[in-house]
């Protein structure tokens, strides 16, 4: 069965998911920016240098269950953050993700957009990606952070 009366697209949002635990706090992250509507961190198994995803606080599966406003309110920030993670680290472009449901790529069913830095030739990881050196991924928080004014 497919279409807007998918089970997936139905299913319920669980308040259980590695993203949930992380805006409570339950779990660590480096953190990049944080305001009444997102949270920006570091991808701890980066596909690129400087990988970030950005969450929504509101609780949403994926981009076909977000409440528009949610959206319209989350990509102003997304690009505020891509913006400063390319002054940041020096990067020549960004490649933007985003996944929808199990069948399009979703683990994680949080919303959430990666944003990954990106230079001319090179190639991003595959995923899954090895996990990340806890010190670089700090590093390159803070770098981000100091261009966001954080």
């Amino acid at each position: 069965m497919s279409g807007p009366d998918s089970p997936a697209q139905n299913a319920a949002y669980d308040n259980g998911n590695v993203f949930a635990k992380i805006l409570r706090g339950e779990l660590p992250c480096h953190r990049v920016y944080e305001d009444e509507v997102v949270l920006a961190f570091m991808d701890i198994m980066p596909r690129s240098p400087g990988h970030l995803l950005v969450i929504p606080k509101a609780p949403a599966r994926n981009l076909l269950d977000a409440d528009p406003e949610t959206l319209a309110a989350m990509l102003p920030r997304v690009q505020r953050i891509a913006r400063a993670a390319m002054a940041a680290l020096g990067a020549e472009g960004i490649t933007l993700q985003q996944f929808s449901e199990s069948a399009g790529g979703q683990e994680v069913f949080h919303l959430h957009f990666h944003i990954l830095p990106r230079w001319e030739g090179q190639r991003i990881h595959p995923h899954p990606a090895p996990k990340g050196d806890m010190a670089v991924l700090a590093e390159q928080a803070g770098k981000i952070r100091a261009a966001l004014g954080q």
